[in-house]
């Protein structure tokens, strides 16, 4: 199926992720990763509901992608985020990352971090304009494709200024992002 085109403005529902989403995350994880997670992997990790925190992005009734972060006393790191591509360049990435980042932030996150491909250009950008910066490289992170990876980390993001630039980034969004049942 052939990507939105960027006039449509779909509104975009954003939930913890479920068992029952799985299905739906794996579709997505088959297409954009080279060695994708396993069912077994996602139940695991949405089991462990103290340190982690997954989360969903419906369009309708489908799932247009997901991310997940995994909480250390006060550092949040992104452990997964990806969207279908069908969906790109309709702002999914920007709202998963908006509802993670506040998540780790009501968790106590002052400082977030995350690894990302070194020729995923589109990806870095989108975590530069939450403020990360690289901070290192990790040799052949991706072994599955011999591919580095970038080590990244905002810092200070529970003080007011992070808080702002948070709001200027969901105020640019197109249309609405709807945020369901937040924490349980």
């Amino acid at each position: 199926m052939a990507a939105l085109p960027e006039a449509v403005t779909p509104t975009v529902h954003v939930q913890p992720m479920r068992r029952r989403h799985v299905r739906a995350v794996l579709r997505i994880e088959h297409q954009v990763y080279p060695r994708p997670w396993s069912a077994s992997l996602f139940h695991s990790e949405l089991a462990l509901r103290s340190t982690r925190a997954y989360y969903v992005a419906r369009v309708g009734r489908e799932i247009a992608g997901y991310a997940g972060l995994m909480m250390t006393v006060d550092d949040g790191h992104v452990t997964t985020i990806a969207v279908d591509p069908k969906w790109h360049r309709n702002k999914i990435g920007t709202r998963l990352l908006l509802v993670l980042v506040r998540e780790g932030i009501a968790r106590g996150a002052t400082s977030l971090t995350l690894e990302v491909r070194m020729s995923n250009r589109g990806a870095q950008e989108l975590y530069r304009q939450f403020g990360f910066q690289p901070v290192g490289v990790r040799k052949n992170y991706y072994q599955e494709v011999n591919e580095d990876a970038l080590v990244m980390w905002a810092h200070e993001v529970d003080q007011p200024r992070y808080s702002e630039l948070l709001d200027s980034i969901e105020g640019a969004l197109p249309d609405e992002t709807i945020v369901e049942d937040r924490r349980d």
